[in-house]
């Protein structure tokens, strides 16, 4: 018998897509059939669907629930991914990749990236990425998964995955539903709330049906038709530091082998992704409009497609920003419903499930404290901001000579973004903080990738040059790391032993 009276006896998640079936999943994997939960969803309301590429943290959450690799590739036709290769950030000629992983091993306790700061002054023109076991397969197709022993190069790469969301989203649906997640077909119409304390009691059905609750989990999408139409949270427009507010998005057919990373290609007043599948290719431009409408964004999109589009665009409208308050009352809103951030980083279903696992560790009981959600909106606000900042920086570092880049780069930056670009550009110093989302190798990416070179180096590299051969321990290391590539089989190959389905 439960020893606490007030424990929470039903969840509600309002809507479907990733984010709802992310958290029924994992809701129904943490406490069982103790809570009933119930999803509510209509099949005639679509979803975004486009945020098919992820970071490595997705495999904790796959991990938590129990899921097999293999089970989820095939489910979602899936292919792995090493990082992402920015053309045209930096100039409109430059190439860069932001791996998932470290940058070489460091010999010395002079950090690497001084060492290569040094030698460059010295004439060496090798690119950073050179030292990044995952740009050294990924520019061979390569793939295999990081080995079990520190002291090999071949530990030193990290992945994630590129996937169909919509798919990701059944296959959660069966695993919820499995565990007791019960599905409840509809369009919300109205919400009943307490007139004491303000809290929603009930949400109500296009036909009539009241589907009542302790708790509300809010993954409507955009709509926020909880969080924002019912509770009020309000939101904080970040739009003066990323205008981009607009996306199209189309997906063709794959077009050569499936690489092991997704690229990201700026154009004159914006970016294109592209995501390649087992069985397609995702691509969209995100755009602004106050620098380009949407036909003319949809021109450009497909001039430069790798193949013939397989499907008609979607045009998407938003604004970056995060709610104020995530959480209010009993509410809580996850995914699109809580904020959006442009998918640069490939952040948008990690905020799924950063939020999911925060909810997990402060999940209330019926008397709402509210010291919870406090907790809650601490976070959680954090978390988007440092994103945020990263995704600035990639903004900011430019030097694309389009008004719209100008722009860009003119704007003034939050001040803790400010504070660590003075560091860097000072002697190479990184500050990010250690529980960040985004670690200094991602830093060391976008600074290097991107042109923003330091003039100076730690001094401590000039202090322990006589008694370290820079120049020899980077050669080998570059060395090494193209050796250990070729040991790896071909990224097709890899994935022909999931026996993709055929495309629909």
């Amino acid at each position: 018998m439960d020893s606490n009276p007030h424990t929470l006896r039903s969840i509600v998640i309002v809507g479907g897509g990733s984010a709802g079936w992310m958290a029924a999943a994992a809701l129904a994997n943490a406490v069982g059939t103790a809570i009933a939960i119930t999803l509510v969803e209509s099949d005639a309301i679509g979803t975004i669907g486009v945020g098919e590429a992820t970071i490595p943290p997705i495999h904790s959450f796959n991990a938590r629930l129990g899921i097999a690799e293999a089970d989820f590739l095939r489910a979602t036709r899936g292919s792995f991914k090493l990082g992402i290769e920015f053309v045209g950030w930096g100039t409109a000629q430059s190439r860069y990749f932001h791996p998932f992983g470290s940058y070489g091993a460091d010999f010395d306790r002079v950090s690497l990236h001084h060492w290569w700061l040094r030698e460059r002054q010295r004439g060496d023109a090798t690119s950073f990425d050179d030292y990044t076991m995952c740009w050294a397969l990924a520019r061979d197709n390569r793939f295999g998964p990081p080995v079990d022993n520190p002291r090999d190069v071949r530990s030193t790469h990290s992945y994630a995955y590129h996937f169909d969301a919509g798919l990701y989203a059944r296959f959660l649906r069966a695993y919820a539903e499995a565990r007791g997640v019960r599905r409840e077909e509809g369009r919300v119409t109205g919400v009943g709330r307490d007139g004491a304390s303000g809290l929603i009691t009930h949400v109500t059905l296009d036909d009539g049906r009241q589907i009542a609750g302790d708790f509300f989990v809010d993954c409507s999408g955009f709509a926020a038709l909880l969080i924002e139409r019912t509770m009020q949270a309000g939101f904080e427009s970040w739009a003066h530091w990323l205008p981009c507010d607009s996306a199209v998005a189309l997906p063709c057919a794959n077009a050569g082998p499936i690489t092991p990373y997704t690229r990201s290609t700026a154009h004159a007043a914006g970016w294109q992704w592209r995501i390649p599948l087992q069985h397609r290719q995702g691509n969209g431009h995100v755009y602004c409009s106050a620098m380009m409408d949407d036909d003319a964004a949809l021109g450009v999109l497909h001039a430069h497609l790798d193949a013939p589009a397989t499907a008609d665009p979607r045009v998407i409208h938003f604004t970056a920003g995060r709610r104020r308050k995530a959480w209010v009352g009993n509410c809580v809103a996850i995914g699109l419903s809580s904020g959006f951030l442009e998918p640069l980083e490939s952040t948008s279903l990690h905020l799924i499930q950063s939020g999911i696992e925060r909810l997990l560790l402060v999940l209330p009981d019926r008397r709402h404290d509210p010291l919870h959600a406090e907790e809650f909106n601490r976070a959680t606000a954090a978390e988007y901001e440092r994103i945020r900042d990263f995704i600035i920086l990639h903004y900011h570092a430019q030097t694309r000579p389009e008004p719209f880049w100008r722009q860009c780069a003119a704007a003034p930056l939050p001040d803790e973004l400010a504070y660590k670009i003075r560091h860097w550009v000072d002697a190479a110093r990184l500050v990010s903080p250690q529980d960040e989302l985004f670690k200094n190798p991602s830093w060391l990416a976008v600074y290097l990738g991107q042109g923003m070179i330091p003039a100076r180096y730690d001094t401590m590299a000039d202090v322990r040059a006589g008694s370290v051969d820079a120049a020899t321990h980077l050669r080998r290391l570059r060395e090494m790391m193209r050796a250990a590539a070729q040991t790896f089989p071909a990224h097709d190959a890899v994935l022909a032993q999931f026996a993709p389905q055929p495309a629909a």
